[in-house]
């Protein structure tokens, strides 16, 4: 099919495009940077350079590739390591999940684009109840004052999608790891700046960037429209990931500070993900994607990404 793939060169794009490819996909790929045409074209994609801010511009760029399948992947995540403001580093992000999101919805109308596929995040959960969630459950309906902004963006992505497009599929993807991504973690890990606040029972899902981008090249040609979770079988912990990735990346045990301390350190954000975080089922993502994860568990798929 003809799939037109927004963002590609970010940290799932550039798995994605080449997965495309080789599923024998004919691929229009844009970026923001004029500098990396030459990496999407060695790809084997159609590169264009687009901001997905600039609505007529969108436009004319999807009515020009006519494709049968939009991917929305576009996001401006420089730096993560701090997250004691959400909103503030993912203000630009959270501009393309709400104004890029509705950019691309009205291409599609235009060229008569059927299926939407966007990006979405799992990280906000609604944190009462069981420990994994599903798509089924609500998202938080009380989030941090410093991710508000970023809770809505999301949830104007899941609820638009699906609502607009007749084939709007939204995929909710678990924490990036891998080649290319999440770098600062091993990083924070090995100089013992990511302590375990509180007890650590907030539960994390995890994805690896490589299942990620084939969860999406099935999402291409498969699913109902709707939400579906891209993570893998093992939600846990942080009190037992964040010690494990330590382990393999041959760093001590991570510190352990009180919740007081955590708050005063990180802000209330990472307090709550540290402590009470709910995890998500990829269940439905498996069954109606025909998809399955290479690493089933973060545990070989850590092991696979320090040691690579």
């Amino acid at each position: 099919m003809r799939v037109f793939v927004t963002g590609a060169t970010g940290a799932l794009g550039r798995y994605l495009v080449p997965g495309l490819i080789a599923a024998g996909h004919e691929v229009t790929a844009t970026t923001r940077t004029p500098a990396k045409v030459a990496q999407l074209r060695e790809a084997g994609a159609e590169p264009v350079v687009l901001d997905g801010l600039d609505r007529e511009a969108v436009i004319a760029a999807v009515q020009a590739a006519s494709p049968e399948v939009i991917v929305h992947e576009m996001t401006a995540l420089a730096d993560m390591r701090s997250l004691r403001n959400m909103d503030r580093v993912f203000a630009a992000t959270n501009e393309l999940r709400t104004t890029g999101t509705d950019n691309l919805l009205a291409a599609a109308e235009r060229a008569g684009t059927r299926r939407v596929i966007a990006q979405s995040a799992e990280r906000m959960n609604e944190r009462s109840g069981g420990p994994v969630k599903t798509e089924e459950d609500p998202l938080d309906a009380r989030p941090v004052a410093s991710a508000a902004r970023t809770v809505a963006a999301i949830k104007h992505v899941e609820q638009t999608v699906p609502r607009v497009a007749p084939e709007g599929i939204v995929l909710r993807y678990g924490g990036f790891y891998g080649p290319g991504t999440s770098d600062f973690l091993v990083q924070a890990v090995r100089k013992r700046q990511l302590p375990v606040i509180g007890a650590g029972t907030g539960i994390w899902s995890f994805i690896e960037i490589t299942d990620a981008a084939a969860a999406t090249v099935a999402a291409v040609g498969r699913g109902a429209p709707g939400v579906y979770n891209i993570t893998d079988s093992d939600p846990a912990p942080v009190a037992e990931w964040l010690p494990y990735l330590a382990k393999v990346a041959g760093a001590k045990p991570p510190l352990r500070v009180p919740v007081w301390l955590g708050r005063l350190l990180a802000g209330e954000f990472v307090v709550v993900q540290m402590t009470s975080a709910r995890g998500t089922s990829n269940e439905k993502a498996r069954k109606v994607l025909g998809w399955e994860p290479r690493y089933a568990s973060w545990r070989e798929g850590f092991r696979a990404w320090v040691s690579g």
